[in-house]
């Protein structure tokens, strides 16, 4: 152990021949402090080894953390994965990162930290990035803190500042294409409606739970021209668990000429059983997603999807954590989504009505 004494903000002031409170200016990049000085400065502290003031006694003098909690509706590396929500996250990063925020991401599943860990992380505000529960405990503890909350797609509530898209209808036009190309046996693959790892048809009794926004409303949609179509959820919103899917609807008693996935990524597992099971897309089944995500391995394929504006999305949501940090409401926003046809559907095989 070495018998130097830690660098201090004072010694590098000392080194550089100006005031303590000139070099935490500078450290805070001030425009009070001319750059010879700020560069005087940081020459000291690289030549001391000193890192910088503590962001922590920072945060707490400011009376700000300078993070903003993302929380992800899955394990992480699902999200990961999912090239809509690493969009969704760029778009919020690209808005908060010249505003000095940090983004601290907090899984949806049983990884995400405990409520009283929760409870002690500096949060200035909170993105429900990939949709809330209204029921979910952190949005309680956040409102008991005071901690401003921004949902995308959800939570529904009069506290929260919602930025959200027409889900229901974009799938309702997505199914009356369908409808219009000759599919009358229409199945459809649902994200979780909770995340408690459920998987298989959908039924009533676990329709009246209370669950996610988005998959009720696209639910909803493709009930609207579908009202019959059986929907099979998937535990998890991933290629495998579309896959999974896939298999299970395409070697029923009825297996339907098409298939309504509720994401891009379901979508591709879907496409995927169909190809195992030796069916052609789109001349024996049609399939379909939700999100117009970048999928090149998907290629010479193009998906048929509902394309909807997700960067726009993440950036809508950051510039609403700034307005809120600033003092501001801003109003809840819904945007726009447009069916993308691509070379995944087609005609019917046959109109057998069911």
């Amino acid at each position: 152990m070495s018998g130097h004494p830690r660098p201090t903000l004072a010694s590098v002031a000392a080194r550089a021949g100006v005031s303590a409170s000139t070099a935490s200016l500078a450290f805070a990049d001030s425009p009070r402090v001319t750059p010879a000085t700020r560069q005087r400065v940081l020459t000291a502290a690289e030549e001391l080894g000193y890192p910088g003031p503590d962001p922590l006694a920072a945060s707490l003098r400011r009376g700000r953390s300078g993070i903003v909690g993302a929380f992800v509706g899955e394990r992480l590396r699902y999200a990961f994965r999912d090239p809509h929500a690493v969009v969704l996250m760029d778009g919020i990063a690209e808005v908060l990162g010249p505003h000095g925020v940090g983004l601290l991401l907090l899984a949806g599943d049983t990884s995400r930290p405990g409520l009283t860990q929760l409870a002690r992380i500096p949060l200035d505000a909170a993105i429900f990035a990939t949709c809330g529960l209204e029921d979910d405990p952190a949005l309680e503890l956040l409102r008991h803190r005071g901690v401003p909350v921004v949902g995308i797609d959800g939570p529904l509530s009069d506290d929260v500042v919602l930025v959200d898209i027409d889900d229901r209808g974009g799938t309702a036009d997505l199914a009356r294409y369908l409808f219009e190309l000759g599919h009358r046996r229409v199945a459809s693959v649902a994200m979780p409606l909770r995340l408690d790892g459920t998987r298989g048809p959908l039924g009533e009794d676990r329709r009246a739970l209370n669950h996610y926004r988005d998959v009720r409303h696209r639910l909803a949609g493709a009930h609207e021209v579908f009202p019959r179509a059986p929907a099979y959820e998937a535990a998890s919103n991933s290629v495998d668990e579309g896959e999974h899917a896939g298999r299970a609807l395409l070697t029923g008693a009825r297996r339907p000429t098409a298939i309504l996935a509720q994401s891009d990524i379901l979508a591709a597992g879907v496409l995927r059983a169909a190809a195992e099971l030796g069916l052609r897309v789109p001349e024996d089944l049609s399939v379909a997603g939700f999100d117009g995500a970048d999928l090149p391995w998907l290629h010479p394929a193009e998906l048929t999807t509902v394309v909807q504006p997700t960067d726009e999305k993440g950036r809508l949501a950051a510039h609403a954590v700034v307005e809120l940090l600033g003092g501001r409401t801003p109003e809840n926003v819904r945007l726009p989504v447009s069916v993308r046809v691509g070379t995944t559907t087609g005609p019917a095989p046959d109109t057998v009505e069911t």
